[in-house]
């Protein structure tokens, strides 16, 4: 049986190991499993440009597509990564608020594991600056596998 598995990422350390453990502990279970690589862009803050009076739609198109870039280069090099391990895989970006987007792919992409990386914050931390994988945890409609980076 063939199981659709994503793996969250972001430009961080963590989520790097994350992808990696994956493709190291699961690889020969999802080799032939469809494999979703995905990062959110979260919303580009403007606000501050309206305030300057820069806030031109041109230069807001710029920072958009400037966002946009860096996702799909994020997403080629993790693609180039799966690739290195025999692995094929497809990658898949959305704009928003990360952990919301996150839950909402597992959901319109019909996923069956989720794989999120940890950025290792205490708790207090989690209280103040919140946590995806805590969110995805509580609010994917699948199975989610915390990958925890150690010391």
């Amino acid at each position: 049986m063939k199981n659709k598995v994503m793996v969250a990422i972001d430009d961080s350390e963590f989520s790097n190991h994350a992808l990696t453990w994956t493709l190291e502990n699961l690889g020969p279970t999802i080799r032939d499993s469809p494999l979703v690589i995905f990062t959110a862009q979260p919303p580009v803050d403007v606000s501050y440009l309206y305030a300057s009076s820069w806030g031109t739609a041109e230069l807001i198109k710029e920072l958009v597509a400037s966002e946009r870039k860096a996702a799909h280069k994020l997403l080629e090099k993790a693609i180039a990564t799966c690739t290195n391990y025999g692995i094929s895989a497809e990658g898949k970006t959305e704009v928003g608020e990360p952990k919301v987007v996150i839950c909402d792919a597992v959901d319109k992409l019909n996923i069956e594991l989720l794989v999120v990386g940890s950025h290792g914050r205490g708790a207090v931390s989690r209280t103040f600056l919140g946590s995806v994988s805590s969110y995805c945890n509580h609010h994917a409609n699948c199975p989610v596998l915390v990958v925890r980076k150690t010391e």
